[in-house]
């Protein structure tokens, strides 16, 4: 049996690979990845490392070749090549290279999301849907790693908008996301769709959880969408990277990353780490 993972230099992949190992034999792992040279710096050396672009079907076919099972991990949004086009390319790879399963990290509550945020991943669904090969789709809902510059703000004891309202985000370590990435591409048995998450937290709850384990002084205020808005301009950000932000702030408001599901406990067979803890590990590696 083997296991491909794509994008395998990225963080995630990373992490994928780290867990994977404990559950299958490293000569049954190939990792696919754009630069080999630095695939061979961040990743064991007793894997497969298999160079492909997902901008190449071609190599990306050739990378495929003999795999049984694929971590499909999505692309950056905002490349020259569009989002959708690379991953198209991934799973016309994929069918010429007769994989057998596919297992995608997706996007929170896909077929009732209505954040721009999403299109890709719906798209993306539905075209390994029609490739007729076996799947299941990774919804990952948030990292808390992803809100480091609000973690950040309060280690220094600053204060920090946000447009988000009482809306509730699932947050979890992207190592608990890594891992059970890992044991659902090596399970024998497994779902169609999986609305990963933690427990749903606001950005009230996140600022009382950092208030129980820091000694400083500091508010998140919510705010209109304006005021975010020009929060972050006079802030110096990039006017096209505001809107990219106060996008993801709106989604927040909006619930669409609230995944009240137990899906990402089963797979982790143990609960998911506690805001207060996660807090902990993530502020620990922003000192």
């Amino acid at each position: 049996m083997k296991y491909a993972i794509s994008a395998a230099t990225g963080h995630l992949g990373q992490l994928v690979i780290q867990h994977l190992l404990k559950l299958v034999p490293a000569t049954d792992v190939v990792a696919i990845v754009r630069n080999p040279d630095k695939a061979k710096q961040v990743l064991p050396a007793d894997i497969e490392i298999r160079q492909a672009d997902y901008t190449d079907v071609t190599a990306l076919t050739n990378a495929l070749a003999h795999v049984d099972r694929l971590l499909f991990i999505s692309s950056i949004p905002g490349t020259a090549t569009p989002r959708q086009v690379q991953h198209q390319n991934v799973v016309q790879a994929a069918q010429a290279a007769n994989v057998h399963y596919i297992a995608y990290t997706s996007f929170a509550k896909a077929e009732t999301a209505q954040s721009p945020l999403s299109a890709d991943h719906i798209a993306t669904e539905k075209m390994i849907k029609a490739s007729g090969i076996a799947y299941s789709f990774l919804r990952n809902a948030w990292y808390l790693e992803n809100e480091s510059s609000y973690l950040k703000a309060a280690l220094a004891g600053e204060d920090a908008v946000y447009a988000a309202g009482d809306g509730q985000m699932s947050f979890a370590l992207e190592r608990e996301y890594g891992e059970a990435a890992a044991k659902v591409l090596a399970s024998s048995t497994t779902k169609a769709i999986y609305e990963f998450g933690g427990q749903p937290s606001s950005y009230a709850d996140l600022q009382t959880t950092l208030h129980q384990v820091l000694d400083t002084d500091f508010q998140f205020k919510a705010v209109s969408d304006d005021d975010y808005r020009q929060t972050m301009l006079s802030a110096g950000l990039d006017a096209q990277f505001v809107e990219v932000l106060l996008a993801m702030q709106v989604m927040m408001r909006h619930n669409e990353l609230n995944v009240p599901t137990t899906d990402l406990a089963d797979v982790l067979g143990r609960p998911v780490t506690s805001l207060v803890d996660a807090v902990k590990e993530v502020l620990n590696t922003l000192n």
